[in-house]
């Protein structure tokens, strides 16, 4: 019996019964379907469920909106950065299982935002949100889950959700708050939505209009962000599903940015002149997006103008560059994964977020590899022998995360400058 015991903190107590074990209290479960977490055994009833395609029930208490939403399940390890995760609109159509169990202890704000809408389906935490304590918070995290449309559930097991995922990859999932419908309703919603396979989000979430950004640069604890009016080289970054402190970062750098929508032409693009180009993050398939965004990158390419990708444009660009992606078995996510910098042997701890990869089998001689991932051996970098491009899967913005990769948007400049000599 004891090699079967699990540990959870919290099970509705329909689902359990205790019984006095020498000094201490014992819980067994009276259906093995349920999987709930915290330290909660009391008479609570749960609000919030997460059922699995597999058919899995985790039950807790929801939050946020009171609604039910469909989407991908992963799980993040970040210990911070919950808001920038939440608005990054890379995690579009998916539902986000946190590891790090105090989330909601700095609040929200109106500061540490990726984008101007939550793309995401819905988030997962393992115990109450924690009260805000921070000087910065302006809103306490449940109130603006609700005002962002989005879904919640806490009180339940993370720990073996994520277990579970890193078992059985990727699941799909329905997430509800408010329970109005059975659970096999909830089931059979999640069954027969398609994935993020072969699916392009990149149109859903991308800016409809052509724009320049506002100027703003990094935030400084001092001043907060500040403007730059100094302006050396003009980037445009293609915009398919963009983070907001990539921009910023290229401010900081003194580049006036032009952000495009990821649909846009190349003779549109070079209309506006560009000294260099951006391809950005962004949700789904690679190679859904690859069909309709590849023309474009590879006319960019054949030009020579310099050009960068992060996140999904570091696997556009490996499709245009002749390799091919895959879905990973769970993916990359979290602020704390290693990437070895093959060119000096550097180890930089990164934050990452994504679901696809290039398959490193596919590389064509003219592609060569510079990073890799120190956890799986995975593809992180990579630069074209004929051109003046290169890109990397993780997120080198730092938002969240370290800062150990954000020399890569000086390397860019520096591509720029010696571009720009050649002309």
């Amino acid at each position: 019996m004891l090699d079967e015991f699990k540990s959870f903190s919290y099970v509705p107590p329909k689902f359990f019964y205790r019984e006095r074990f020498f000094n201490s209290w014992v819980v067994f479960l009276l259906n093995k379907e349920v999987i709930a977490d915290p330290d909660i055994l009391n008479n609570q009833q749960s609000t919030g469920i997460l059922i699995l395609e597999d058919g899995t029930v985790f039950e807790g208490f929801g939050i946020g909106l009171e609604a039910h939403a469909v989407g991908e399940v992963c799980f993040n390890t970040s210990m911070t950065g919950y808001q920038e995760i939440i608005t990054d609109p890379s995690y579009s159509d998916q539902i986000i299982n946190f590891t790090f169990p105090h989330i909601g202890n700095v609040g929200t704000n109106l500061e540490d935002i990726e984008s101007d809408k939550v793309w995401l389906k819905g988030v997962i935490f393992s115990k109450e949100i924690t009260e805000p304590s921070n000087y910065r918070s302006l809103k306490h995290l449940n109130d603006w889950l609700k005002k962002n449309n989005i879904v919640g559930i806490c009180g339940i097991d993370s720990r073996a959700l994520t277990n579970l995922i890193r078992t059985k990859g990727s699941l799909k999932g329905t997430i509800v708050n408010g329970k109005s419908q059975t659970n096999d309703f909830y089931l059979g919603e999640c069954q027969k939505w398609t994935g993020l396979k072969n699916l392009d989000l990149t149109l859903k979430v991308t800016t409809k209009d052509i724009y320049k950004w506002e100027d703003i640069s990094i935030w400084k604890k001092e001043t907060g962000y500040e403007k730059n009016n100094d302006y050396f080289y003009h980037i445009v970054a293609i915009d398919f599903g963009i983070k907001k402190n990539i921009l910023r970062n290229f401010s900081n750098l003194g580049c006036k940015v032009t952000v495009v929508p990821a649909n846009t032409t190349f003779e549109k693009i070079e209309e506006l002149k560009p000294d260099g180009i951006f391809l950005s993050n962004g949700p789904g398939d690679p190679a859904a997006t690859s069909m309709f965004a590849n023309n474009c990158i590879k006319k960019i390419l054949d030009k020579q103008i310099p050009l960068f990708g992060i996140c999904l444009g570091h696997q556009l660009l490996g499709h245009a560059l002749g390799c091919s992606t895959k879905k990973m078995h769970q993916g990359h996510r979290g602020a704390n994964h290693p990437v070895k910098n093959i060119s000096n042997s550097k180890v930089e701890i990164t934050s990452q977020n994504h679901g696809f990869e290039i398959d490193k089998d596919s590389l064509p001689d003219d592609v060569e590899v510079t990073h890799i991932s120190l956890f799986d051996g995975s593809i992180e970098g990579i630069s074209s022998k004929k051109t003046s491009a290169f890109s990397v899967q993780y997120h080198p913005e730092s938002s969240p995360g370290p800062h150990d990769s954000n020399y890569l948007f000086k390397q860019f400049i520096e591509v720029i400058k010696v571009n720009a000599k050649k002309n």
